[in-house]
């Protein structure tokens, strides 16, 4: 259903040598399969193990830090409350809680939140309560939030589940994607904010209440110009989500256990890891490179 808001020799030698071949980019790091996931608690697997990061019971407004050591949330009471170090503090109080898809996001590098603070507000805090609050813009987009790598734009859809905005921390400013009529989720943004991964619903029947799914098809949608393009991965998708490096991590699901398939920037396949049987029917918050 549709949820409302309120809310980088010699001269002559040198001159007649030929120019030295261009370093070769260095490949990225092979993905480990280190991963955080959600339920009724959000959890990390990393080096064949697990540990939680919180007990947030039932609590759905949940966001697991990108370097996976911190968890985030907001309680039905609306306090944003954040768990790091074995201590869990109250930043912000005030907000609105018990919805499932107002979910607060971490900064690239996992030292603040933004969160929707009211009125089409986007706010920031840093995890340390060290100052203030900050308002980063307007956007009617605060649902499930995504923050992306170069650290410039949020996106996320809105309350009324019709469109996906993308808010520009810089100006403040927010546009609304185009070609979107029905949204349920939006998981990340490329890292130059250009893309993000997203849920489309098929009609309007199946919006659900705004939940982070467990799973879901993905779609990757230009914010810009609207276009839609499906991983192109085989099998039963369940999820997708950028790294930040810009290679996109699709989750297919398997009777055992799910898959995590690595590709590149134009899509070809660099990598495939077995997900734990564990974590087979859990919501996949992030994948850590």
């Amino acid at each position: 259903m549709k949820t409302r808001i309120t809310a980088g020799v010699a001269l002559g030698l040198a001159l007649t040598a030929p120019a030295a071949a261009p370093a070769e980019a260095a490949a990225p790091r092979p993905v480990s399969g280190a991963a955080v996931y959600g339920g009724a608690q959000l959890a990390r697997y990393q080096g064949g193990g697990w540990s939680t990061l919180a007990r947030t019971g039932a609590l759905p407004q949940v966001a697991a830090s990108p370097d996976g050591k911190k968890a985030a949330w907001v309680t039905d009471g609306g306090r944003l409350q954040v768990r790091q170090n074995g201590k869990t503090t109250t930043l912000v109080s005030g907000l609105q809680g018990g919805t499932p898809c107002l979910t607060p996001v971490w900064s690239p590098d996992s030292t603040r939140l933004a969160y929707a603070g009211g009125a089409d507000t986007i706010m920031s805090v840093p995890a340390d309560a060290g100052t203030a609050p900050r308002e980063l813009g307007r956007s009617k987009g605060v649902c499930h939030l995504a923050w992306s790598a170069n650290g410039r734009y949020l996106a996320g859809y809105t309350g009324t589940a019709d469109a996906v905005y993308r808010l520009d921390v810089r100006t403040g400013k927010a546009a609304r994607a185009k070609g979107v009529k029905l949204v349920t989720h939006v998981q990340s943004l490329s890292p130059d904010g250009r893309r993000a991964v997203v849920e489309f619903p098929r009609n309007a029947d199946a919006l659900g209440d705004g939940s982070w799914p467990a799973a879901f098809k993905p779609v990757v949608l230009d914010l810009v110009s609207g276009r839609r393009q499906a991983p192109k991965v085989k099998g039963r998708l369940i999820g997708a989500t950028y790294l930040p490096d810009g290679r996109l991590v699709v989750r297919v699901a398997g009777a055992a256990h799910n898959t995590l398939v690595v590709l590149d920037a134009a899509g070809k396949e660099l990598q495939r890891l077995a997900e734990p049987a564990r974590a087979k029917d859990r919501a996949l918050l992030q994948v850590l490179p």
